[in-house]
């Protein structure tokens, strides 16, 4: 069954005339006519009464016609489904990003996409450093949103990826503002409890190479509690765990709330680049049309202010 047979029928039963219904089915109602012939003979029975002004539906039609109208509406979804998948498959990119990037920055940065690019259909896929270029050179994303610290470069050779700063971002230590007080005691009394990454992540590198060394150097540092989650880690800083050095981008609504403080001041920070990488030779139109917007985006609203 067509959908335009079904939609003839309905035509009929809604209008009570012919005519009527090939006007609204935009036909001559010599054609509206023939087709509704083709139709009955094609189904071996005939669905209208054409004895009776206005036309109606003879009885084993008339109680079809909800299940008529449904078959209808449910063929029209279908099409629509069908070719929106259509869109979304030419239009379809797959992105990675770093997870502390994923619950802060690359929001805006797909935001702003999909401003320009309308009919774009991201697919973000969050992971941890060495998993979001694995991801990239193993071909399942099109692009990574990764940290990267400056005058260094990626794990990747250039000769292979092409790679954009598009912001920056600061890791700052961060802890409970209500509770600072007993912390001061404590850095005073020559110890700081602060929130461990595992070494073999980035920021757990971070970390272990550039702020403890420096922080060792005014305090003890003692480890209170491990996470790979940039989330857990600033969450424990804001029950008072610990201090958490996290992107200024991810703190930020929590500082500006009170809720925790940024202990920046007295402790180091250490900037990071924001940055989006690819294979060189995408073979994807939208792929290029993203990586554009995403460099052509760079600096608007990606990334921590500048240090004092």
């Amino acid at each position: 069954m067509r959908l335009e047979w079904l939609e003839d029928i309905l035509a009929v039963a809604e209008t009570g005339s012919f005519q009527e219904a090939a006007e609204r089915r935009r036909l001559t109602q010599s054609a509206f006519s023939r087709r509704v012939q083709h139709i009955e003979e094609q189904i071996g029975v005939e669905l209208f009464d054409r004895s009776r002004k206005p036309v109606q539906l003879l009885p084993t039609t008339a109680e079809q016609r909800d299940q008529i109208a449904k078959l209808a509406n449910d063929l029209r979804q279908l099409v629509a489904d069908l070719r929106r998948g259509a869109r979304m498959a030419s239009n379809r990119i797959a992105i990675a990003s770093q997870h502390a990037l994923t619950t802060s920055l690359t929001p805006l940065i797909l935001k702003q996409i999909d401003a320009r690019l309308h009919d774009t259909y991201v697919r973000l896929r969050s992971a941890n450093l060495d998993e979001c270029f694995a991801l990239l050179l193993s071909r399942q994303v099109d692009i990574a949103i990764v940290y990267r610290l400056p005058g260094e470069d990626h794990p990747i050779s250039d000769r292979f990826v092409e790679t954009a700063t598009i912001g920056s971002d600061r890791l700052v230590p961060v802890f409970d503002a209500s509770a600072t007080d007993g912390l001061n005691a404590r850095f005073a009394a020559g110890e700081l409890p602060y929130i461990a990454f595992p070494s073999e992540v980035f920021l757990g590198q971070v970390l272990e190479r550039l702020i403890l060394p420096k922080v060792r150097n005014l305090s003890r540092p003692i480890p209170k509690a491990e996470t790979a989650l940039t989330l857990a880690a600033l969450e424990l800083a804001v029950v008072g765990v610990g201090v958490a050095w996290v992107p200024y981008s991810l703190a930020r609504p929590r500082i500006a709330d009170g809720t925790l403080a940024d202990l920046s001041v007295s402790l180091p920070t250490y900037e990071l680049e924001v940055t989006a990488v690819r294979l060189f030779g995408s073979p994807w139109p939208v792929a290029n049309s993203v990586w554009s917007e995403i460099v052509a985006s760079s600096g608007q609203e990606h990334g921590a202010p500048a240090p004092d």
